[in-house]
């Protein structure tokens, strides 16, 4: 096995490269299915569109609504750019079994 950030060759149970520290694959956590650009219905406070695009870049949702609401206050694009997320991004839903474990889990 090698590193992918420096290509040190690396034992089969190496979790960190010796030579650089990037983490290697060996006890990772599975990485999350990457998600496509859709409302998120579970968090959303209004529509989704901010909870989706925060899902989208994976970054907080807080930060997104926050930054969305500073567009929209200062341009007024945010306002206009919302309506359009909400009419075009299709909704996300997810089965009963889906929901209950992604609710237990947090």
């Amino acid at each position: 096995m090698y590193c992918t950030q420096c290509g040190v060759g690396l034992e089969s149970s190496d979790r960190f490269c010796r030579q650089c520290g990037h983490r290697t694959s060996v006890d990772a956590p599975p990485r999350p299915v990457s998600h496509s650009l859709t409302r998120d219905m579970r968090n959303k406070k209004i529509a989704g569109v901010c909870a989706g695009f925060a899902r989208y870049l994976e970054v907080d949702v807080v930060l997104v609504r926050v930054l969305w609401l500073a567009l929209a206050l200062c341009t007024g694009v945010g306002f206009i750019a919302y309506i359009v997320g909400w009419i075009v991004m299709p909704k996300e839903w997810l089965p009963a079994a889906a929901a209950e474990y992604a609710h237990q889990a947090s």
